[in-house]
């Protein structure tokens, strides 16, 4: 399943919905042709990029539903939006945005890279996580981060800061056992005793993961 129809499966009804570095603005789109949201707005630093998804939403824009902004993150945003997704870009990019901004009332986060980072932000600042969890999209996994800035703070262990809440889904499962093949894989090389030791720590760290769930 292509990445963007998969993350938009995750996204929730709300009054008004808004996508931070929106790119060509599908997600956007799928929100308003499923009746998901009120009203939206798209936003992206990138004033070609924004350009793009205004094309694709001219009508919406047109008739007052979908506002534009070109900023940086969660510039010109409102924090009582009901729900921000921030996808597509990385982990240390999502954490800066929070950072300077604020952590949203309802949010999906897909991080390209750098997962735990978000995780351990969100953590620290006490949000409420709902569902972490990787999806497989064309030979690759993406991680999806739902959840809320207030209720109950969500508690993680060291195996879930690796690798998400769902330990025993069998998405999962099979990010865990194409990340081992590769550490594996790897063991094969020359390499210095500090760095096999650093490997065959991990695999030891995710057979158990694997084995205990």
């Amino acid at each position: 399943m292509d990445r963007i129809k998969k993350l938009c499966s995750y996204l929730d009804k709300c009054s008004t919905f808004a996508d931070v570095g929106c790119d060509h603005g599908y997600c956007t789109l799928y929100m308003l042709k499923n009746g998901l949201c009120e009203r939206a707005v798209i936003s992206d630093i990138s004033a070609k990029c924004l350009q793009k998804a205004e094309t694709l939403l001219a009508g919406f824009i047109k008739n007052g539903v979908v506002a534009s902004v070109c900023g940086n993150g969660l510039d010109g945003i409102s924090e009582v939006v009901g729900q921000v997704l921030i996808a597509g870009m990385g982990g240390e990019e999502i954490v800066d945005i929070l950072k300077n901004s604020f952590i949203p009332l309802s949010f999906v986060l897909q991080p390209m890279k750098n997962v735990r980072a978000v995780r351990e932000y969100l953590l620290s600042n006490g949000a409420h996580i709902t569902l972490d969890e990787p999806f497989e999209s064309r030979g690759k996994f993406y991680f999806v981060i739902k959840g809320s800035k207030c209720g109950v703070p969500t508690a993680y262990n060291g195996k879930q800061l690796e690798f998400g809440l769902n330990l025993t889904g069998k998405a999962t499962e099979k990010y865990i056992q194409t990340e081992l093949f590769k550490k594996r894989a790897y063991l094969e090389r020359d390499l210095k005793d500090e760095t096999r030791r650093q490997i065959e720590n991990d695999i030891c760290f995710m057979e158990g993961v694997i084995n205990e769930g």
